[in-house]
């Protein structure tokens, strides 16, 4: 499957989709017809049946309609692939029958980066779909959070990740796109979502921020304005690298980073004499102590490792802050069959087949998570 295969399922502006074609290019799609809904929320049936509704509702969409090729691929796979993840996630309680499918948003824009960056799609298209995928109830839930999210903090960190009026396109269509009894509610919603981006002034890209470490504290969840400056503690310069393995992490550090140390989960296995994956709590403990002396000395250093997951930069990120460190992630790519190739020609005991088991982790870098974020493609 390549992206012009993908390319080929989308509609011109006077044309349906055809299902059918759809099935037989991605048979994942064949699972939404056997996945059952909650029926509250999806009265219509199952989640084949919904999706082709949303589908319906997208072809609609004024916001489609007037979208250029690459908005119109965007939105049509974020539409089509919404819910691809819900037939490996759904569960059904044993006392209540009812359907639930936790996870399923987050999970599902991981499979679907898989998928695209197995077909080549280009690195802007593939994530503006997985970011829409991973956040595609959020404007649903925007005034009701769970977690006492603040709306307007959370259309300000949405402003920096992805088009919001891309998000709510989809958001609309998957709640026109169903039969539920509140759904001119939840539509309200997604319109009251759209207006306070606007008046934040961040509905047509990121929301304006006083500097880069204002930035990060605000969305880090600092009891700050946006709009002045925070002081900044003097702290160790951090490059934060990013990528799977055999991405060419060390090649770049060796370019870019010259003479600087280096922090690495793969040296402390070295000097501790350890395989991948053979206790890999004990080398997380050796390169966090490397990382704390470096920290205290304020000394510049790059940390080198996968991070493949945002749990996983999390913990890192946590101690940098913690430290005052200025943070740079810098994150790398390259096509499928290069990244296979480069694995084999390597010294490693880490095989394809592990690598292939490492993606159902693999979360890109967000431009929020560092004081800056560098996104280095090899095509």
């Amino acid at each position: 499957m390549t992206y012009d295969d993908l390319r080929a399922l989308v509609p011109k502006s006077s044309q349906d989709y055809d299902w059918a074609q759809c099935c037989e290019l991605l048979p994942a799609l064949l699972r939404l017809e056997e996945t059952p809904q909650d029926p509250y929320y999806h009265a219509e049936g199952n989640v084949g049946i919904h999706t082709r509704m949303v589908l319906d509702a997208l072809l609609a969409d004024v916001h489609y309609q007037r979208a250029d090729a690459g908005g119109r691929f965007v939105l049509f796979m974020a539409c089509l692939l919404h819910d691809i993840a819900k037939p490996d996630t759904t569960v059904i309680d044993e006392a209540s029958g009812r359907i639930g499918q936790p996870g399923h948003s987050r999970r599902g824009s991981v499979d679907v980066r898989v998928l695209m960056w197995k077909a080549r799609v280009p690195f802007a298209l593939r994530e503006a779909v997985c970011r829409i995928i991973a956040v595609h109830q959020v404007p649903f839930h925007a005034f009701a959070s769970r977690k006492g999210v603040r709306p307007e903090w959370l259309v300000h960190k949405l402003s920096w990740e992805l088009s919001l009026p891309d998000l709510c396109c989809v958001a609309r269509c998957d709640m026109v796109g169903r039969h539920y009894e509140k759904r001119a509610d939840s539509l309200a919603d997604i319109a009251l979502f759209e207006q306070l981006a606007q008046e934040e002034g961040c509905w047509e890209g990121p929301r304006k921020m006083a500097d880069a470490h204002t930035r990060l504290a605000y969305f880090r969840g600092a009891d700050t304005s946006p709009d002045y400056p925070l002081f900044q503690t003097p702290g160790s310069q951090v490059t934060v690298m990013c990528g799977l393995p055999a991405s060419g992490k060390n090649h770049w550090v060796a370019l870019h980073r010259k003479g600087w140390p280096v922090v690495s989960f793969d040296d402390a296995r070295a000097e501790l004499g350890l395989k991948h994956g053979e206790n890999d709590g004990l080398a997380a403990h050796h390169a966090v102590d490397q990382a704390k002396a470096l920290l205290r000395k304020q000394e510049r250093f790059v940390w080198n490792a996968t991070h493949l997951s945002q749990q996983m930069r999390t913990k890192t990120l946590d101690l940098l802050w913690a430290y005052h460190a200025q943070t740079e992630l810098v994150y790398l790519e390259v096509p499928h069959a290069e990244l296979m190739r480069r694995n084999r020609a390597r010294d490693t005991t880490l095989s394809n087949a592990g690598i292939e088991r490492m993606l159902h982790r693999w979360e890109l870098p967000a431009p929020v998570e560092a004081h800056a974020t560098v996104y280095d493609m090899q095509t």
